[in-house]
């Protein structure tokens, strides 16, 4: 196990962001401006809080609609406490050999920041190796909806918040839908049935797919007992313990997603080649294909599906148990030696507030981690939000479960698209099972 180290020399690099991230984060910033004079003024006073994301900071004196979400929130923490928020940036042209999770967690375990926003695997790592902070203490915590809790609880500590419950669905051509008579899909078999009429009506691949995002299948009928009954805990201490394997979860949604791929309804030989909406996105756009699958955020944004020419809905994944939103979340954490530690909580605790929340919420139209915060969403949402507002989701990521789950399943999945048999991929799952035993 690695240590966290006490702090040596400063490190002050500019990093980007890596792609599965730059989507959720692409609304934020433009270049850094003339912030540079206040962070170097307001170093030599000590009132610094050293920020590592994929976002650079927008110039101060910007129009407040042209300023993120997550800039406003921190502007009421820079006024309420005198400081100034200093923002590290992970830029992929300048650090190519690593990834951004590669990079985040080289500088926690090296204390190069104050605060930092985390991937699920780099949460989870961190969190087992202590070099995260428990942000169960802070005052905002209090307000957090139990899904955030679950997902980025390490050995009984929160490590890590969110500003956003990212929520990944199902984003269906409604229209396409009524055309063939076809009632949106709620189980595995109402969605292969659906895909079995579009074909034979000519869509020649009726679910566009790309690299990243056909976990989402796999999560939602894995665990969907696992996350909707009464023992998830017990079932998660089984896993984590050896008694119980992840194939014996896995092997019934990967036999049904590779029969999607064998009927030809998902082309995994071109979705291996597709980034995440930028390859499927144009021929459901087009309407060419009926169903595609994407983020909470992207139904928002007219650079993704926020302004289609057609009746568009965002359900649910295919569960036994119905429409089933699966759950990704990343977080802020705070390094255990953060040079800044006081103001650092303190800008996360403000940040975190039902009045910053509230700010991020309305400007990015996001489901909040505050149980208190509501916001309205566009129509097409609303099945989605249905569904988590019922409690109803299984967790894509869970800092609580020793094997990583997103980095780990999403890897898995593309051995299949590329040819790998049930069997080969359930081994590779009993294989990392056993490796994370050993530790």
């Amino acid at each position: 196990m690695r240590r966290c180290r006490d702090r040596g020399l400063r490190k002050i690099a500019v990093f980007g962001l890596a792609a599965g991230t730059m989507f959720v984060m692409a609304a934020c910033g433009s270049s850094m401006g003339s912030a540079d004079n206040l962070v170097l003024e307001d170093e030599e006073n000590g009132r610094v809080v050293r920020l590592f994301g994929p976002m650079e900071k927008s110039k101060p004196d910007a129009e407040n609609i042209l300023r993120s979400a997550f800039d406003e929130t921190i502007r009421m923490a820079e006024e309420r406490f005198g400081l100034t928020v200093e923002y590290q940036t992970y830029t992929a042209e300048n650090y190519q050999e690593k990834t951004y999770d590669d990079v985040s967690m080289d500088r926690v375990r090296n204390n190069m920041d104050d605060l930092y926003l985390l991937n699920p695997d780099a949460i989870q790592i961190l969190g087992s190796e202590g070099c995260l902070v428990d942000l169960s203490q802070i005052e905002n915590a209090g307000n957090l909806r139990d899904v955030v809790k679950t997902a980025n609880t390490v050995d009984g500590k929160l490590v890590a918040i969110p500003q956003e419950v990212v929520v990944h669905g199902l984003f269906v051509n409604q229209d396409m839908f009524d055309q063939y008579g076809l009632s949106l899909p709620e189980t595995p078999e109402d969605l292969m049935e659906c895909c079995r009429i579009f074909k034979e009506n000519g869509i020649e691949t009726p679910i566009g797919a790309n690299r990243w995002w056909l976990e989402n299948f796999v999560f939602a009928q894995a665990y969907a007992d696992l996350y909707n009954g009464e023992h998830t805990q017990e079932e998660i201490d089984a896993l984590n313990s050896g008694e119980k394997k992840y194939s014996d979860y896995m092997r019934p949604a990967f036999e049904y997603l590779k029969e999607l791929m064998d009927k030809g309804y998902i082309d995994a030989k071109t979705a291996y080649t597709y980034e995440a909406i930028e390859g499927e996105g144009p021929d459901f756009l087009a309407q060419k294909t009926p169903i595609v699958m994407a983020y909470w955020s992207a139904a928002n944004s007219e650079t993704a599906y926020g302004n289609p020419d057609f009746n568009m809905k965002v359900i649910g994944f295919p569960s036994h148990l119905g429409q089933m939103p699966v759950v990704s979340i990343t977080g802020y954490g705070i390094g255990v030696n953060a040079e800044h530690m006081q103001d650092t909580m303190n800008v996360l605790n403000c940040i975190l507030s039902d009045e910053a929340l509230q700010t991020y919420a309305e400007i990015n139209k996001v489901i909040s981690p505050s149980k208190n915060v509501e916001v309205d969403y566009i129509p097409a949402l609303q099945p989605l939000n249905d569904r988590i507002q019922d409690n109803y989701y299984v967790l894509g990521s869970n800092a609580g479960m020793k094997l990583e789950q997103w980095g780990n399943t999403c890897l898995i999945v593309r051995e299949l698209m590329n040819g790998a048999t049930v069997d080969e991929c359930m081994a590779e799952f009993d294989r990392l099972q056993e490796e994370t035993l050993e530790k």
